[in-house]
């Protein structure tokens, strides 16, 4: 029988992150997991063993509603191992054609979610010295396509306060991964997870249809929510997990491009960059 680590898991009902509970689960580990719809999330994990599986409605917009399901996962198994900050969904259309409403509301479930995550879960594992935050971002925190600014913006948010997150917390026996998928064969490009702004501008055509585009390719993506969930898995059980993982080839490549031309920008403009510099 494998480690009997407790994993909680945010957006749970569907995805990477449903696919990554049913595995847990098969692996015996013990899971609590989250979703907006308590209901919904109980049919799409079947029977489990009692003692295994706390499905926990949850606001991720709430901060009250997140401390109180991890003060309810840690009461039902006495210990938290791993958070998965896993839920979010992405927001199409320019700047200036996205509501405040529909940037605030993409910033509340993708950044501060996971934030109010973190901070409900880490006296836990400060306590324990032990643990390890699995953050969910996406290529496009990294090298982002036309037409998705917002989005973008919350996973590179994500990125950051990953990458700071594990420094302040390594001393601790805390590991912090933050993963960047590509494209996976989950809900996330369907028009039931996928929104696009209300209000259209014209001059915006090529970028409307490329999120067209984008949405067609619903069921074609290249990655496996099944083996995302073993890696997921591995990377707990590793021990030296990586702070960041780009997971699947098609965001490899796109990450590798892009800082090579970051790299190659920088190098072109090192002389610039260098004339502020005090005497």
């Amino acid at each position: 029988m494998l480690d009997q680590k407790v994993w909680y898991v945010t957006g749970a009902s569907k995805g990477l992150g449903l696919a990554l509970v049913k595995k847990l689960l098969s692996n015996n580990y013990r899971v609590a997991a989250t979703s907006r719809n308590l209901d919904e999330l109980k049919r799409a994990v079947g029977q489990v063993r009692e003692g295994r599986f706390l499905p926990l409605q949850v606001d991720l917009k709430s901060s009250e509603s997140i401390d109180q399901s991890v003060k309810l996962a840690y009461e039902y198994f006495g210990q938290i191992d791993v958070a998965v900050n896993n839920a979010g969904y992405g927001i199409g259309g320019a700047i200036e054609e996205l509501s405040q409403q529909e940037i605030m509301s993409n910033f509340e479930v993708n950044v501060f979610g996971s934030i109010y995550v973190i901070q409900s879960v880490l006296p836990y594992m400060r306590a324990k010295r032990y643990g390890h935050i699995i953050n969910i971002s996406s290529i496009a925190g990294v090298a982002p396509h036309t037409g998705w600014s917002i989005y973008a913006a919350t996973k590179s948010a994500i990125i950051g306060m990953s990458d700071v997150l594990a420094q302040d917390v390594r001393s601790m026996g805390i590991n912090v991964t933050v993963v960047a998928p590509g494209g996976f064969r989950t809900e996330f490009n369907s028009a039931e997870s996928l929104v696009v702004a209300d209000y259209k501008i014209a001059d915006y055509l090529p970028l409307h249809e490329g999120i067209k585009q984008f949405a067609a390719n619903h069921g074609k993506q290249l990655g496996d929510p099944e083996k995302a969930a073993e890696v997921f898995i591995e990377l707990v059980e590793s021990d030296n997990p990586p702070t960041c993982l780009f997971l699947g080839s098609d965001a490899y490549q796109r990450a590798t491009e892009k800082y090579n031309k970051l790299l190659e920008d920088m190098q072109a403009n090192k002389k610039i960059s260098e004339r502020t510099d005090s005497n």
